[in-house]
């Protein structure tokens, strides 16, 4: 009995029962009718057109590669950790798959989170981009932009998105030059269009303007001085208390307050850290101040953050802090640890 289905081992035919049996046809037995002269191109038409449609290809595949968002196919407030194959569940979780299917998207919108993912987008940018796969390098960059466009909106944070994009530029421009090396994934022409728009949104952010309140209500100015340096207290960024000195006179003076930076300095460092870089004015006084800012450039800040994702010991499951997973009625409390920007990083690290 003949093959009805295509046969494989003979490309182009295809079986067709007549009068006289089952008889094997082709393409161009079925149009012999066909005029031959539909089919009469010269060389030199043919090559054109052909490599009209290989151009065509090429510049629709730029575009996509260039201009298409991939759609964030996973929004999951909770992901497994699973480091090894089991007779459960085969294959392992990477750093790649976690930064695709958790919540980043929204996460960017709570203010609560904003920094912590700000901070994880640096720590990738450093260090762990090439480790990512195609599609999570492609999300890092559609994440990446909407933090961007919500400061440009919002016109706060600005400094830690300026401090990001510059990371991110000097790291692209070294993994730029060893393309072809599987260190990043995709057309160079790629890479290059999306170092281009690093540099536009670093000259938008440049270019804001900080306008004003139209409000004619009290302002920090028009407080008691014991509430204004209580409000200093709050912040654990010198460059921010050093900005709020330069509003006026009176905010320069308390912006300057010996305590103020004392605290500053045992918030962020140990006290062996700050034993190794003392200074001492001619007045016999120690220089807070100049002490932070020489810290800074030798020891890393504390890190805090109002939510956080955390990592259930029993159960391994990675989870916002205010989101329920599966174990989370029968798990003790002490099961989960909050983890840092780094130790999410260090977790898929085996």
């Amino acid at each position: 009995m003949p093959f009805l289905g295509q046969d494989w081992r003979s490309p182009g035919q295809s079986w067709v029962k007549t009068e006289e049996g089952w008889k094997k046809t082709t393409a161009d037995d079925k149009n012999n009718n066909v005029s031959v002269e539909r089919f009469c191109f010269n060389k030199e038409n043919l090559l054109l057109s052909l490599s009209y449609d290989m151009a065509a290809k090429k510049r629709k595949k730029d575009l996509m590669n260039n201009n298409t968002k991939v759609p964030y196919f996973h929004r999951e407030k909770w992901i497994y950790v699973h480091k090894g194959s089991t007779k459960e569940r085969h294959g392992y979780c990477t750093l790649g798959e976690a930064f695709n299917r958790l919540d980043f998207c929204s996460a960017i919108k709570d203010t609560r989170r904003f920094n912590y993912v700000v901070r994880l987008l640096e720590l990738i940018a450093k260090s762990q981009l090439p480790s990512l796969s195609g599609v999570a390098q492609k999300n890092y960059m559609n994440i990446l932009e909407r933090v961007v466009q919500k400061v440009l909106d919002d016109q706060q944070n600005v400094r830690p998105i300026k401090e990001l994009l510059q990371t991110l530029y000097v790291s692209l421009c070294a993994l730029v030059q060893d393309m072809g090396k599987s260190v990043l994934v995709g057309n160079i022409n790629m890479w290059v269009h999306r170092m281009e728009n690093i540099l536009q949104w670093q000259q938008q952010l440049d270019s804001i303007q900080i306008n004003r309140p139209t409000s004619k209500g009290m302002t920090l100015t028009d407080l008691p001085a014991s509430l204004q340096l209580n409000i200093m207290q709050r912040l654990s960024d010198g460059r921010d208390l050093v900005s709020l000195g330069q509003v006026c006179p009176d905010l320069g003076g308390l912006a300057e307050d010996r305590l103020l930076w004392k605290r500053l300095c045992q918030y962020h460092f140990t006290d062996r850290q700050i034993r190794k870089r003392l200074m001492v004015s001619d007045k016999g006084h120690l220089e807070w101040k100049k002490m932070y800012f020489k810290l800074s450039r030798c020891y890393p800040h504390r890190e805090q953050y109002s939510d956080t994702l955390h990592f259930c010991t029993h159960c391994h499951i990675l989870f916002w802090k205010d989101t329920n997973h599966p174990c989370t009625a029968n798990n003790p409390e002490s099961c989960t640890m909050p983890l840092s920007p780094q130790d999410f990083i260090n977790l898929f690290n085996f």
